[in-house]
């Protein structure tokens, strides 16, 4: 099971939000590529990048931060937040992103879900972010009336190679992630899922690894690992089962 730090982007500096408020950011570091470089140092695969500007003004806005981190350091990376057309997709994928993550597109424009996974198989993700089981767009700033599972269900047929699932209510906030939604969305797809949102301490993780035969694929985590509730080498230790 991968377990993908969070680097989430507002002007050009790494934060955390409080269930995706903008006004409510948490500035951990102002160098996101310092910070990928000791996610990498600290032994993590895979890093998860979200352009939060990106994700509210529809096209990238943090892509200078996004092209310094890429530079350096040589694990996988994710990134979503803005992307919202083939164009946007084939640049993120030709600067070194191996996969790209779609948000309000997803819901908004399918075709473009198809299109980036015809072209690009296995390297297209959607983010599923729910608030009170319902979909939420253009950075969490508006609440769709689709229900999540509808929502993956249409880009599982579409071909994506995985799906984040986030509970907004508990993002950023330390409550624990919503292990009962997480699981039962998994348990109705092939695809495998993403649990996101309300990491807060080792029991959660054991928690999501105890979940790993209905197709969880990882978990993200931000805040705990920003400020010590998760140790990396505990937590690694727990995911690939060598605790």
């Amino acid at each position: 099971m991968i377990l993908f730090p969070a680097i989430d982007l507002k002007d050009g500096a790494c934060v955390r939000l409080l269930r995706g408020a903008m006004d409510q950011a948490t500035v951990f570091n102002n160098d996101p590529a310092d910070q990928a470089g000791r996610f990498e140092k600290a032994g993590f695969e895979w890093l998860h990048l979200v352009d939060l500007n990106g994700a509210i003004a529809g096209h990238p806005v943090n892509g200078g931060a996004v092209a310094a981190i890429l530079a350096a350091v040589g694990i996988p990376v994710q990134l979503g937040g803005g992307i919202r057309d083939i164009g946007t997709v084939a640049h993120w994928l030709d600067a070194g992103v191996r996969r790209v993550i779609l948000g309000t597109a997803a819901i908004e424009n399918p075709a473009l879900v198809r299109e980036a996974c015809r072209l690009y198989p296995g390297r297209v993700v959607v983010s599923i972010d729910a608030r009170g089981g319902l979909v939420a767009v253009q950075g969490w700033t508006r609440t769709s009336r689709m229900r999540a599972l509808d929502l993956a269900l249409r880009v599982e047929e579409a071909g994506v190679a995985a799906i984040v699932f986030t509970d907004i209510d508990r993002d950023g906030a330390l409550g624990g992630v919503n292990i009962d939604a997480t699981v039962d969305l998994a348990f109705q797809l092939h695809t495998p899922v993403i649990a996101s949102g309300g990491v807060s301490s080792m029991d959660d993780l054991r928690a999501v690894k105890a979940e790993e035969g209905c197709g969880l694929e990882g978990l993200i985590c931000g805040r705990a690992l920003y400020d010590g509730r998760i140790d990396p080498a505990a937590a690694l230790a727990i995911l690939q089962r060598l605790v």
